[in-house]
């Protein structure tokens, strides 16, 4: 028979406390960081990928990334001009808000603003999002873009697909060694909140219709002491 476990007991103060000195460690952080770095840019993200971002981190590896806890960055750099850690910090605070991060670097502004100007990644969308265009498939053998490029450029489907796009509602059929679509079939429209299924089958098309990008939104200058707002 096994033996029975006992519940453990987990207090709120113990948790709260936890978090608090999590807060507080996060705090110490940013702060150690306005020290050592001249200029703070907080900036959004569309369409997030994990894997964009570390490639970000990498380019910028001399300098510190911070994303989320905007309550704690808010905290840190003080929201009142009485609570600054220093001075107009209060301004950028208010500028935190939302989903947003942090990039705290020594480069001078237009090195940052060139280099995320240019970093715009293309990849494929995610249920949920909104569809940025109009696809559909034209009836006949089905290729490899969907239509996207003309016949003589592109390549059939192979034809182990065919049960896969079928499986996702398309109409298809195998008929010798080639994949048939029934007639014209739209993946999706314009706007339209994109489902597992259309992702799928965008991704299986080759279409990437998702850009990741890097908003920048302010930037505060511990040489100056000034907040700009670019958003």
């Amino acid at each position: 028979m096994p033996k029975s476990r006992r519940s453990k007991l987990v207090t709120l103060t113990q948790t709260s406390k936890k978090t608090r000195e999590d807060r507080e460690k996060i705090g110490e952080e940013i702060h150690e960081c306005l020290d050592k770095y001249t200029y703070v840019w907080v900036f959004n993200v569309n369409n997030m990928r994990n894997t964009f971002l570390k490639d970000i981190r990498q380019d910028w590896k001399g300098s510190r990334i911070l994303y989320g806890r905007t309550r704690v960055m808010q905290k840190a750099f003080g929201r009142t001009p009485e609570e600054e850690y220093k001075e107009n910090l209060s301004q950028l605070a208010k500028l935190v808000v939302g989903d947003v991060g942090l990039l705290l670097t020594n480069e001078k502004p237009d090195v940052v603003q060139e280099y995320f100007e240019s970093f715009v990644k293309k990849d494929y969308a995610r249920a949920g999002l909104a569809a940025p265009l109009t696809f559909t498939v034209p009836e006949g053998v089905v290729y490899a873009t969907g239509g996207n490029l003309p016949v003589e450029e592109d390549v059939p489907m192979v034809h182990s697909m065919e049960t896969t796009l079928r499986g996702l509602g398309m109409p298809t059929i195998l008929k010798a060694g080639k994949v048939i679509l029934g007639g014209d079939f739209t993946v999706c429209k314009e706007g339209q909140t994109l489902d597992g299924k259309q992702t799928r089958l965008l991704k299986h098309f080759g279409i990437a219709v998702s850009t990741f990008k890097v908003n920048l939104i302010a930037s505060y200058s511990s040489e100056t002491n000034e907040v700009t707002e670019l958003a």
